[in-house]
């Protein structure tokens, strides 16, 4: 793994939200979009070389919806960024996670990616993402 690539924040009402983190970053989302096939709309901010993704469940039964309601609000994934995407799904099914997509997908701001079950990760929902290229 290469970096922390970001890290994703789960809010009910992702205009308020945003409104929150432009003042604290000084500046606006540098990327909002939504992706169906989750069932979320996002928004991107910087901070330094850091980014933030804000999670606003588009339907019910995402599981942005799923995780604010059995949570809260708060923070939702870490996601690293690798190279190769595909032989790091390999490489971690064998050192014995519980990876959820065996096959990466499309995710926000042009990513392939895939997540690892939080039952291996002492509780925290992992996402690999690789840069679609």
């Amino acid at each position: 793994m290469k970096k922390i690539e970001h890290i994703g924040i789960a809010v009910s009402n992702l205009e308020n939200a945003s409104i929150i983190y432009e003042k604290l970053f000084g500046a606006p989302a540098y990327k909002e979009e939504e992706v169906a096939s989750e069932g979320v709309k996002t928004a991107f901010f910087m901070s330094g070389p850091n980014k933030i993704e804000l999670l606003e469940a588009s339907n019910p039964e995402s599981p942005i919806a799923k995780f604010i309601a059995k949570k809260g609000e708060g923070i939702h994934h870490i996601a690293f960024e690798v190279e190769d995407i595909v032989a790091e799904i390999e490489r971690l099914k064998n050192e014995g996670f519980i990876v959820l997509n065996e096959i990466p997908k499309k995710g926000a701001d042009n990513k392939l990616v895939a997540f690892l079950h939080p039952k291996s990760t002492n509780g925290v929902l992992i996402e690999l993402c690789q840069e679609i290229r």
